[in-house]
């Protein structure tokens, strides 16, 4: 038997030994065992035994219950159930009492014996689901039932016992240290859980170690840590570890249950690696007709290290005096790329040697420096056609608008930086001139002037000049030439805005009627100053006068209160405005005052003489309103009276002459081929009506009706074949042809017809004669007319 387990079963006995020495006891010398929730009574003393820690003899003293704590062994598995405890009373015979137990677990879990007072323990405890119960002990008379001790509360503890093994509950665990961490640095601390209880033996005391992942980290026994425990880890050449950790209760010995857990530690990069250059020498050819920013070579260095500290930057220290050349980082590839900052000339210099370094960005304060390489890059310039080179690579030239045709403007100056030297011919894009305003030289690229200009109307004049290699048409270069337009005085001011000014009957004298400003479209540099002045013919005027603002404004004021509009509605104030400009320019502008009724505070109610005579006060444009919406409504109903006749008429023009839709009926006999009154034949005769053409009105035609051809009647001799035909190739391919059937009417016979004329209009002889038999053999289409005649004789004799 294990060691833990014999000291279990000491402890055990021993508890029972006291319980029984309690008993003895309590008879003899009536002890008081403390911890009773019940008030002290007369009489004597009722026992629990199961006594454990903590009890002491005190004097004897008059008390109805004594207590203690009872204890129960978890996972007891007896055949017999186990013994907790029992409960005693000395206050009546025990022949007479009778003892009952309430509360948690009574009567499943615990059972007493009411004669005795034994406690038992019915089934297996597990303290993990519940460590102690309460319970209510009661005492009564059996005979009587009589309650002889107050109802108290007791405590039965279930005492633990090693059955749980420790946990991990959060594993397996992930963890990250950086690489080259001293000894001793931690990385991860790991928690393992017993579900036994901690206060009693070592059932839940835990000891940690170390089952793999040695020698690279170790483990805290007590606090689980995990540590690096060897010196230069580097993630260069080992990147992820796994360990396995376990966790022992018993305090680690020999018996104790165990569990185990799994951490996955990573190291992280730090950057203890320089770059370091492909080559320690690079050779490029690039064209002296490069473009500034295109690539003209790539360098690259590499790093073992990972993310950031493996980013590089590039910078040329050696060879670029002039700052010819650049060298940028290429984020993605982490290549050096080769630039231009100003144009290669083969002509001036041929070859470069630059020296280019690496640097990583971060710095790691813990590895060893030097965390840069270098390289050596040569660069030979290859020869190239270029094209001109202006002077200036914009031009800012000026020129006074209305400046007379063929002015010159300006120059612009190109050459062939090449050692040929060849001439240079200079051209407008007309694009960027699409008026012609302006015209150049092509030899010298002198500038004219070709439209006269206004400034008012463009300020600014953008040009783009081409300069082109006569001996290479292709090497062409352009500039910007920006011209301004000067101003002059070639306009009269005038004013801001068409003013109408309102004056009120009831206005008082030297009241203000208007504020009138001006504009002028020239930009004097000293700026605008405008003099306002009425005509030499209105210096006089009786009715109005102008006050100068002093601000490039006038003020219109009234003279008198005497205007009426019964008398005058409209006043015209002409006034004259004159600028500051060489030569000064003037205009003469025309105020328009209307005399209005307006209420006592000033405010405008009616500026019209009608609207003394409008009996409900309505305004010219009210009634103008209104008036228009009467004509809409009488507009409105025409067109739909209109629309209704037109739906109302027939669909063909003619509709007596329409005998497609005619139903003509009779209760009448008629007299025969020789009554021409009866029927109108020339309708047979002439089936098409007017000029061979019905109009619709239902529909309208998408080409203008011309009169088909063929449509007058073929001479005797047209077969009725062919006529057929041709009249339904012309209803096929008549836009104007109904979408209906229609009844087609001919007033022909055919050539050689061995059947003769098929009306009854033109014979002699009766239907009674004829036999219609013959019909049948001609085909299928006169089967069917034969044997309607057949029918017809048939009934008629019937």
């Amino acid at each position: 038997m294990p060691k833990r387990s014999e000291e279990m079963l000491m402890d055990l006995w021993l508890s029972l030994l006291l319980v029984w020495i309690t008993c003895v006891l309590s008879v003899s010398m009536t002890p008081i065992i403390g911890q009773s929730k019940s008030t002290q009574t007369g009489g004597s003393a009722v026992v629990a035994s199961g006594v454990g820690e903590g009890q002491r003899l005190l004097s004897r003293a008059k008390r109805g219950w004594v207590w203690n704590q009872m204890f129960v062994l978890e996972e007891f598995s007896g055949p017999d159930p186990i013994l907790v405890g029992r409960l005693h009373t000395d206050k009546v015979d025990n022949d007479t009492a009778r003892y009952s137990l309430a509360g948690e677990g009574a009567g499943t879990i615990f059972a007493i014996n009411e004669k005795t007072g034994d406690i038992h323990a019915m089934k297996r405890l597990d303290r993990e689901e519940k460590a102690e119960y309460t319970l209510t002990a009661k005492v009564t008379n059996g005979i009587t039932g009589q309650l002889l001790e107050p109802m108290t509360e007791f405590i039965i503890k279930v005492q633990d016992i090693n059955d749980n093994a420790p946990k991990f509950t959060e594993g397996p665990y992930h963890a990250a240290v950086e690489e080259m961490s001293a000894v001793g640095t931690s990385v991860i601390t790991v928690t393992a859980t017993d579900a036994d209880d901690p206060v009693y033996g070592n059932s839940a005391k835990l000891v940690y170690s170390i089952l793999e992942g040695q020698p690279y980290f170790s483990v805290d026994p007590n606090s689980a840590t995990i540590r690096i425990a060897l010196h230069g880890m580097d993630r260069e050449m080992r990147e992820d570890y796994q360990v396995v950790i376990q966790a022992k209760d018993m305090g680690g010995h020999m018996g104790g249950l165990s569990g185990t857990t799994t951490v996955s530690i990573t190291l992280q990069d730090i950057n203890d690696n320089p770059p370091k250059f492909s080559k320690s020498l690079y050779e490029f050819v690039i064209p002296e007709d490069l473009p500034l920013g295109k690539e003209g070579g790539k360098v690259k260095a590499n790093d073992r290290d990972i993310g950031e500290n493996a980013k590089s930057t590039y910078s040329i220290i050696e060879g670029d005096d002039q700052g010819v050349f650049e060298i940028i980082t290429n984020a993605t590839t982490q290549e050096g790329i080769l630039q231009l900052r100003k144009p290669l000339d083969y002509e001036s210099k041929r070859n470069y040697t630059l020296k280019v370094e690496a640097t990583n960005i971060r710095s790691e304060p813990r590895s060893n420096g030097p965390f840069k390489d270098t390289a050596t890059v040569k660069i030979v310039v290859e020869d190239s056609d270029e094209p001109p080179v202006f002077s200036k690579p914009m031009y800012l030239l000026e020129v006074d608008e209305n400046a007379p045709i063929n002015k010159i403007i300006g120059t612009v100056t190109a050459r062939d930086p090449d050692a040929t030297g060849s001439p240079i011919r200079y051209f407008i894009d007309r694009h960027t001139d699409l008026e012609r305003q302006f015209n150049i030289n092509v030899d010298n690229g002198r500038i004219t002037l070709a439209k006269p200009l206004d400034r008012e109307t463009d300020m600014w004049h953008n040009i783009t000049v081409t300069a082109t290699e006569v001996r290479n048409h292709s090497q062409i270069s352009r500039a910007v030439v920006a011209i301004r337009v000067m101003d002059i005085n070639d306009n009269a001011p005038e004013f801001a805005t068409e003013y109408e000014a309102f004056l009120c009957e009831n206005g008082k004298p030297g009241q203000v009627i208007q504020t009138v400003s001006a504009v002028d479209k020239d930009d004097p540099i000293q700026g605008h100053y405008f003099d306002y002045r009425l005509v030499p013919e209105m210096l006089n005027n009786p009715n109005f006068t102008i006050k100068n603002n002093q601000d490039n404004s006038i003020s219109v004021l009234a003279k008198h209160d005497t205007f009426r509009r019964q008398k005058q509605e409209m006043y015209f104030l002409p006034i004259v405005v004159t600028d500051n400009g060489n030569p000064p320019m003037s205009s003469t502008n025309t105020l328009t005052i209307r005399v209005c009724g307006c209420s006592k505070d000033g405010i405008v109610q009616s500026c019209n003489v009608e609207a003394y005579v409008l009996p409900i006060g309505l305004s010219m444009g009210a009634l103008i309103a209104i008036l228009a919406c009467i004509i809409l409504l009488l507009v409105i109903v025409v067109l739909f009276v209109t629309l209704r006749r037109h739906k109302n008429e027939p669909l063909i023009i003619k509709d007596d002459e329409d005998v497609r839709e005619n139903i003509i009926r009779y209760d009448d006999e008629g007299g025969g081929e020789e009554d021409t009154e009866a029927f109108d034949i020339a309708t047979l005769q002439n089936p098409d009506g007017i000029n061979g053409y019905l109009p619709r009105k239902d529909i309208k035609p998408d080409l203008q009706f011309m009169p088909r051809a063929g449509q007058h009647s073929g001479p005797n001799g047209v077969d009725v074949d062919e006529f057929i035909n041709v009249r339904l190739h012309e209803a096929d391919n008549d836009p104007t042809a109904p979408p209906y059937d229609s009844i087609q009417i001919y007033g022909y016979e055919g050539r050689g017809s061995i059947a003769g004329s098929l009306s009854s209009l033109e014979t002699a002889s009766s239907d009674s004669d004829q036999n219609y038999d013959y019909l049948r053999e001609w085909g299928p289409r006169f089967r069917r007319l034969g044997e309607l005649y057949s029918v017809g004789e048939s009934d008629r004799e019937t």
